[in-house]
């Protein structure tokens, strides 16, 4: 698939997860196996980092359904914002509204490849995906850093330092995370994109 030339709008996503200072509840290491999705930070933008629109989609967490006082700190959501979401595949839906996909030439960003992996994770685990993950997937992460040769350093606060620009929002809040990789969009070497896309 050609995507060079396409034109439409990137969806960024950004998650936010359940998590705690050190072990989970039942004493196993965090991962994207027992860590659970409390927010799909989407933010649709040109390729030259237009904002077109941006959501948050809050999740309510179903197997550690409290969260944890450093998962607060961390992310700014509260227990009473889950408390009041739908589940996972509620969202999935919601989500599948608000974007209506068109059929071909859609494509999705996030940065690096750990949100796709905690997606399909979280899917497989629901049996519902959101549409998205039926399109081509670009790690903003890796071709941010072939553009530029940043090799170590490549967090997104970094990122943002590296070209003078101050992170605007809250950190670690999916939605805030998603529009500041917006601001990324016009400093990545597009000539990279077919090498780099995943599906």
């Amino acid at each position: 698939m050609n995507l060079l030339d396409d034109h439409s709008p990137l969806l960024i996503v950004d998650l936010e997860a359940t998590c705690w200072e050190g072990l989970d509840p039942s004493g196993q290491p965090q991962s994207i196996h027992n860590m659970e999705i409390i927010e799909f930070g989407c933010a649709l933008a040109t390729r030259d980092g237009a904002l077109l629109e941006s959501k948050s989609f809050l999740v309510r967490p179903v197997r550690n359904p409290h969260l944890s006082d450093f998962c607060k700190k961390l992310t700014g959501i509260d227990q009473a914002m889950v408390d009041a979401a739908p589940e996972f595949s509620e969202v999935c839906q919601e989500i599948n509204t608000w974007l209506m996909c068109p059929e071909k030439g859609f494509v999705w960003c996030s940065w690096g490849n750990y949100d796709r992996l905690h997606v399909q994770a979280e899917g497989d685990k629901h049996g519902a995906s959101p549409v998205f993950m039926n399109f081509p997937h670009l790690n903003l992460k890796r071709i941010w850093r072939r553009t530029t040769g940043q090799r170590k350093k490549n967090g997104l606060a970094h990122a943002l330092a590296f070209h003078d620009l101050k992170f605007e929002g809250q950190h670690h809040r999916g939605v805030d995370d998603a529009r500041n990789i917006a601001r990324l969009l016009p400093f990545v070497d597009w000539s990279l994109e077919a090498e780099l896309t995943t599906r």
